[in-house]
């Protein structure tokens, strides 16, 4: 199944980065400390720490490119490079094999240009434009295609360990989510309920998988997802936080919140979850960060900027947090990257 794609690294463009700009915390802002601003223009979104907890991995779209390409950085802010080829779009970081490797998604298989939006006159809907996941060296090159299924495989992300990768696919007819082997051997489809099941990540230990969904309850809420999903695209309004076992057993519902409940990642403690919710009022972009206990409770405010906060990831090493931000931009609606120091007591 793993197809290697001569010509393809990238790596050959790169940009100095400005320094990493302090900033002040909101009010209410009291598990973090010493915020850095790591970007400075453009849309930049979905950063993830290296294993050692030294660099990042992140999807940017800056005047160099016309949709997202992946970009890493070391976390002072310096070294900004993009990896990838700068053909089509890509999504979904992540390094792996002791940081020997990396893995995204990308569409440039299907076409050198970036894939058209999606129609916004029935609504706001997500694209499902047809990615396929890749593997490269840290700098872009011996890039390595590990799906070739028609249609979206994407949101993938690893192990710990580094053995088993958790992505979201249609290639059943549904949005749901799958594991397999590094070398995409070993396929196991894990969720099976008709809706939106996607944006896995494995808990610290393996042992579970924290992920977004939404399940279709009506005829009238069927048809319409159904629909979309004959489009390529899925309405992303109404999501809860579930986790399940790593094999797929036991899926239960983490969040009753209302809204847009999303981009979830374990605690090093394996014990709470962090995600971004606007379920305080889900008709503004105003998304927070939060912090949960795997069984529902304690729901704990971690961000109170006015503005959108969300893909939140902790440090290997549970002593930072990364997130993407709108607060600070430049222009409206520029997200940039920012990382924090994570201070709490003991006590949860």
């Amino acid at each position: 199944m793993t197809l290697v794609m001569a010509g393809c690294g990238g790596g050959e463009r790169s940009e100095a980065a400005s320094p990493a700009v302090s900033r002040e915390l909101e009010a209410g802002e009291r598990l973090l400390a010493n915020l850095r601003q790591l970007t400075f223009d453009g849309q930049n979104a979905e950063a993830y720490f290296s294993s050692d907890g030294t660099r990042l991995i992140f999807q940017r779209t800056g005047e160099a490119e016309s949709c997202d390409q992946q970009y890493t950085v070391n976390v002072d802010g310096s070294g900004l490079r993009r990896v990838s080829n700068g053909l089509g779009r890509t999504t979904c970081g992540y390094y792996y094999e002791n940081d020997d490797r990396i893995l995204y998604s990308s569409t440039f298989h299907a076409g050198e240009a970036c894939p058209p939006p999606p129609d916004y006159s029935q609504g706001y809907v997500w694209p499902l434009s047809d990615f396929d996941i890749y593997t490269s060296l840290p700098d872009g090159s011996d890039l390595r295609r590990l799906t070739t299924e028609e249609g979206y495989d994407a949101e993938a992300t690893l192990s710990r360990d580094g053995k088993r990768i958790v992505f979201t696919s249609v290639r059943d007819g549904d949005l749901d989510i799958y594991t397999m082997n590094v070398d995409g051997s070993n396929l196991r489809r894990l969720t099976t309920t008709l809706g939106y099941d996607g944006g896995p990540f494995f808990s610290p230990d393996g042992s579970m998988i924290v992920y977004r969904t939404w399940h279709p309850s009506t005829p009238e809420e069927r048809a319409d997802y159904r629909r979309l999903l004959g489009q390529n695209t899925v309405r992303p309004s109404e999501m809860e936080i579930w986790v399940m076992n790593a094999d797929g057993s036991e899926q239960r519902q983490v969040t009753h919140l209302g809204g847009a409940n999303f981009a979830p990642f374990f605690h090093p403690d394996g014990e709470r979850i962090i995600f971004a919710s606007n379920h305080r009022d889900p008709h503004l972009r105003n998304f927070d960060l939060y912090l949960i206990n795997v069984d529902g409770s304690g729901l704990t405010q971690v961000t109170t900027s006015g503005e959108f906060d969300s893909f939140p990831m902790f440090s290997p090493d549970g002593t930072k947090l990364v997130f993407a931000s709108n607060r600070y931009g430049s222009v409206e609606g520029e997200t940039n990257i920012f990382i924090a120091d994570w201070v709490e007591s003991d006590a949860k």
